[in-house]
């Protein structure tokens, strides 16, 4: 049984070494190659110089041959199969020799690492768009798909440690840029828990996050934010990349139901008069060029989840962000939120969301929404006393608007209702691979995803 059991290994190793992706056999066969090329050089220049000839061949030839102890074919092959057999050991013990070095206690762990990284690399090229919390959690799941992700994210936010910081130093607002550089940090190593370390004492530093501090004192090094950011990526070694969607240091101003406007996204999210619309100060501030190039250029788009007016809206109002991304021949499906959010969106349904998204831009920045229609239950009445309710999932009223309704079940209850990034990921690569594989998205019915079977 032992034997057998060693067989199939062997034989799984020989299937494993055969299977194409992470750019290892061509280099070898070249190798081989340059061996050959090499012997049959060296092989001419001693044949040619009557100083390197030693007449090894001819010794060899005498003792065996002559004495008709092998024939001329078999010793010649059996020269070839042992100096191939010498040429695979010594490479192995080389190689292993060089990654005992590097993770002396995990060889076979460096191995799956370099393949993974070979195949994210081939991956969708997908752009996610928003901030806050939401958008870290979209990308927290899409990173073990691929690792061609970028994040849009908004600099609006003007609250709490990034506030602070913008009002003190003049950088943009880090917090949301910080929360998806974690996220796309490479197994959220001890680095990326230093980065959100909160300090909750000492005069000037209470409040703030390391993170924070960090990115701002970066952009005094590096001299602007966008370097900034670049760097902090490779200190986190994140897979994709982070980009704001302008440079410019813009506010967010709202127009409310009652006719008042209130400028500033934490003042936007704590009123009590519905929102009508939002639009950003100054109106005419530039796009990020990479962010419009990562759009154009894009599998699939991806809006949310996120606050409605204050994470997804800010980014597609920055002059040519909406129009590039209607303009991408890219997947685009918009991800809603599970939960209303008090002074924002109270009592507003998933078409309201879709309805707001599409009049607040006027273009056709997505043709798909994620809904969800799962409830929660552990933290249902805490978020209800807080005049927190359920997105209502109005899948009806999606498709009379042109949008197809996707549904499925995403919650994850912690500390707070959030989607769970696993199930949303696994849910959005579906849709992604069955549209741009040609399999299609139907548009007459809903579909449901997220832990059932789909509906087609």
């Amino acid at each position: 049984m032992r034997e057998n059991n060693g067989a199939r290994h062997s034989v799984q190793q020989a299937m494993r070494w055969l299977t194409p992706g992470i750019k290892v056999k061509r280099w070898l066969l070249l190798a081989v190659a340059g061996g050959a090329l090499f012997l049959n050089g060296f092989g001419r220049l001693i044949g040619s110089s009557p100083f390197l000839n030693f007449h090894v061949n001819e010794y060899v030839n005498r003792q065996l041959i002559g004495r008709d102890m092998i024939s001329p074919v078999t010793i010649e092959w059996v020269f070839m199969i042992a100096g191939l057999f010498a040429v695979y050991f010594g490479i192995r013990a080389w190689m292993r020799s060089i990654v005992a070095a590097v993770s002396p206690r995990d060889e076979q762990r460096l191995v799956d690492v370099v393949y993974e990284r070979r195949h994210l690399a081939r991956g969708y090229r997908i752009v996610a768009i928003g901030g806050g919390t939401g958008l870290s959690t979209l990308l927290r799941g899409l990173k073990d798909y691929t690792a061609n992700l970028t994040a849009i994210v908004t600099v609006a936010d003007d609250g709490g440690s990034s506030g602070r910081l913008r009002h003190e130093l003049g950088v943009l607002p880090p917090g949301d840029i910080r929360n998806c550089l974690v996220a796309l940090a490479d197994n959220e190593s001890t680095m990326a828990e230093l980065f959100q370390y909160r300090f909750n004492e000492g005069d000037g530093l209470s409040g703030h996050s390391f993170g924070n501090l960090f990115l701002a004192a970066m952009c005094g090094i590096a001299g602007d934010f966008d370097s900034a950011i670049k760097e902090s990526s490779r200190v986190l070694a994140i897979r994709g990349r982070v980009l704001p969607s302008t440079l410019s240091n813009v506010a967010l101003e709202a127009t409310l139901g009652d006719g008042s406007i209130v400028r500033g996204e934490s003042a936007i999210s704590q009123s009590t008069a519905p929102i009508l619309s939002v639009s950003l100060i100054p109106e005419n501030c530039e796009p990020l060029d990479e962010a419009i190039e990562a759009i154009l250029a894009a599998d699939a788009i991806i809006l949310g989840p996120g606050s409605l007016y204050t994470s997804v809206m800010p980014n597609l109002l920055v002059p040519g962000i909406a129009q590039a991304i209607e303009q991408s021949m890219a997947f685009k499906i918009y991800v809603c939120n599970i939960m209303t959010q008090p002074g924002e969106t109270d009592g507003m349904t998933a078409a309201d969301h879709v309805r707001a998204l599409l009049r607040g831009t006027n273009r056709q920045v997505f043709d798909y929404v994620l809904v969800n229609v799962e409830q929660p239950h552990r933290l249902l009445k805490r978020y209800e006393s807080e005049r927190a309710f359920q997105v209502r999932p109005d899948v009806k009223a999606v498709s009379a608007m042109g949008v197809t309704p996707i549904y499925g079940k995403f919650v994850s209850e912690t500390q707070l209702v959030r989607h769970d990034a696993n199930k949303l990921a696994q849910s959005l690569m579906k849709l992604i691979i069955d549209k741009l594989e040609g399999r299609g998205v139907m548009a007459d019915v809903p579909q449901i995803v997220g832990g059932q079977a789909s509906a087609r």
